[in-house]
Formats: C-alpha cells, sequence, structure tokens
C-alpha cells in the first residue's frame, strides 16, 4: 500500500499534461486521444485501451490474459481482429525484457505497433520490468500514465520518455 501512495505522489511531482511534450506524434495523441471527453470505461487503463484502438483505428490487437476485456473490445469495435501472430496493439498485465524481445525478434511488431501495460505501478518488480523496457534501445517512444504505460518502436522517433497525468 505504501509503496503506490508514495510511487504516485513521486509520479505527480514528475509528470506533466500536453504542455511538457514536444514530440508532434505524442503530442497528437495526447490531446487527440488521451484527453478526449469521451469516456468509455471506468477503468482508466481500459478507457487508454479503447481510446487508443479508436484514435489509431487499430485493426489487429492482442490482448493477453483478459478475456473479459477482449469481450469488451469486441463490443465496442467488432471489426478488430485478435491476432497473436502481427499486431498493431498489444495489451498486457506485464511484460519483461526478454518476452519483449522475443515478441520483437519473431516479427510481431512493426513500426507502429504499440504495447499497451496496464497498472505499471502495481508492484515494485513491475515498475522494475517497466523501466528496464523504457532503457532498451529498440523503445523510441515511453509514456507513463501512472496507470498504464504505453510503448513504441517508431524508428524515425528520437528515443523519449513522457510521464503524462490523464
Amino acid at each position: 500500500m505504501w509503496f503506490r501512495f508514495i510511487s504516485y505522489l513521486k509520479f505527480l511531482f514528475k509528470s506533466t499534461n500536453e504542455h511538457g511534450v514536444h514530440s508532434p506524434f505524442v503530442f497528437q495523441y495526447v490531446t487527440q486521444c488521451l484527453y478526449s471527453k469521451k469516456k468509455l470505461h471506468k477503468n482508466k487503463s481500459i478507457n487508454v485501451l479503447l481510446r487508443t484502438i479508436g484514435y489509431f483505428g487499430f485493426e489487429k490487437v492482442c490482448i493477453k490474459n483478459s478475456g473479459a476485456v477482449k469481450d469488451l473490445v469486441r463490443q465496442t469495435f467488432p471489426n478488430v481482429q485478435f491476432d497473436e501472430n502481427c499486431f498493431d496493439l498489444l495489451f498486457v498485465d506485464e511484460i519483461n525484457v526478454p518476452s519483449f524481445q522475443k515478441i520483437h525478434s519473431e516479427g510481431k511488431l512493426h513500426n507502429n505497433s504499440l504495447i499497451l501495460i496496464d497498472s505499471i505501478y502495481g508492484n515494485k518488480e513491475i515498475l522494475q520490468q517497466w523501466n528496464l523496457l523504457v532503457a532498451l534501445p529498440e523503445i523510441t517512444v515511453s509514456i507513463d500514465m501512472y496507470h498504464c504505460g504505453l510503448i513504441s518502436i517508431r524508428r524515425e522517433q528520437v528515443k523519449e520518455h513522457f510521464t503524462i497525468r490523464i
């Protein structure tokens, strides 16, 4: 309990809103997607997931470890295909460096793929995995939103890490 409280205070201290974002890609994502008034779900991570799918128009999504979330995505976006071979968006509870590197080396990610990780502040180990992922040279964009984290391998993007309040 204390870990989450203290980590939330640290997050608030270093986080920013759209005014602290200098990347056009991330600025548009934050202002047009994350800060849109439309609320699709009460859970912030699932709300970010649904907004992200709609904003980018993703067609191939992979959701690990949650049939309920998969059903919700299917109801909201009936044309989405659930694919584990190559995907636009991967939604996971947690992912470590070896798992990411395996997915990346198998060609399951393309330049515009995103990985959304739920509850990156769930405990010390998950936060440590997040920090190790963000440090990888393959990861060019990372967005810490406290409730979830988003990583991308966009080759044209300069490596940057953002801490955004949603």
